[in-house]
């Protein structure tokens, strides 16, 4: 099975959700256009990344009675789409999130599992933390989705690829920080490099999406790229600009690199239960020790 795969990288307007709607609608017109069957965007590419405290007014409800995701969902009928937004939830708590949408419906939603709050990066002061990390089911298969700071760690690609994802969906706005020996900023070519090595390890698809442009004195860098099973990229957006990629992906490909690799077979995963339980039982022991 083949799948066409396109990674909108866009330059969000911070707390413009209008102008930032419209956007989406232009690439998604693009998109189909294109013959694209699923289209990625960044992290919080409905409201701009750096929100602070307009994060309470851009907030939203996912769902058809929601005036924005009533029209993405409309215009997720054909391909499906996926959505970075604040998501407030019953409780009045609010989340970095993405929505999967298919066939007009809300078919997963992700809330950020970890916060930054270090160095140049202040989530945790205004978002709560996620509390799940969940494959789904899609007309393409099984996918798995995280944003940014999640795939900075070890355990939620893990969670996913053993959930049954063979499709991870990344979605970021990372950026530009340090200065590398080569073209390269020293940010890009590590998140490039993690891209490539869960591609490798899980042998699974990996879909990167990074917003690009400046904001309150950020400057986004982009390089969004698509990495098959064996590790290899298979595409590669341009740095600090918008652009739409598009580019065809061979399911068979799973097949392919898991017969030779057979890494997903030979996971032990009884071992992983066993040797975390031990683990977390001596932190436990060592805590109550104080």
């Amino acid at each position: 099975m083949k799948i066409t795969v396109g990674i909108a990288q866009i330059h969000p307007a911070i707390g413009d959700i209008p102008a930032n709607l419209a956007k989406h609608l232009d690439y998604i017109d693009r998109a189909r256009a294109a013959g694209v069957d699923l289209l990625l965007f960044p992290e919080l590419s409905l409201t701009g990344y750096n929100l602070q405290d307009l994060v309470y007014e851009l907030a939203m409800h996912p769902s058809a009675d929601d005036p924005t995701f009533s029209v993405l969902l409309a215009a997720s009928r054909d391909l499906d789409v996926v959505v970075g937004f604040v998501h407030e939830d019953a409780r009045h708590r609010f989340y970095v999130a993405a929505a999967y949408l298919s066939g007009g419906q809300i078919v997963h939603l992700h809330n950020k599992v970890y916060l930054p709050t270090y160095a140049l990066f202040d989530e945790g002061r205004y978002f709560a933390w996620g509390d799940s990390v969940r494959a789904f089911d899609t007309r393409f298969g099984r996918l798995g989705m995280l944003i940014c700071e999640d795939f900075w760690h070890a355990s939620p690609p893990y969670l996913l690829w053993l959930d049954g994802a063979d499709i991870l969906l990344l979605m970021s706005a990372s950026p530009g920080r340090g200065l590398d020996t080569g073209d390269r900023l020293a940010s890009a070519r590590w998140v490039e490099l993690v891209n490539q090595a869960y591609a490798s390890l899980f042998t699974n698809f990996v879909i990167h999406a990074n917003r690009v442009g400046y904001e309150d004195g950020l400057n986004f860098w982009g390089g969004s790229m698509i990495t098959d099973p064996n590790g290899e990229v298979l595409a590669r957006a341009p740095y600090f600009e918008e652009a739409l990629l598009v580019q065809t992906i061979d399911l068979n490909q799973l097949h392919r690199t898991r017969s030779r690799l057979p890494l997903l077979r030979d996971e032990r995963t009884g071992l992983m239960q066993r040797e975390l339980a031990r683990i977390l039982a001596g932190q436990q022991a060592s805590f109550g020790g104080f």
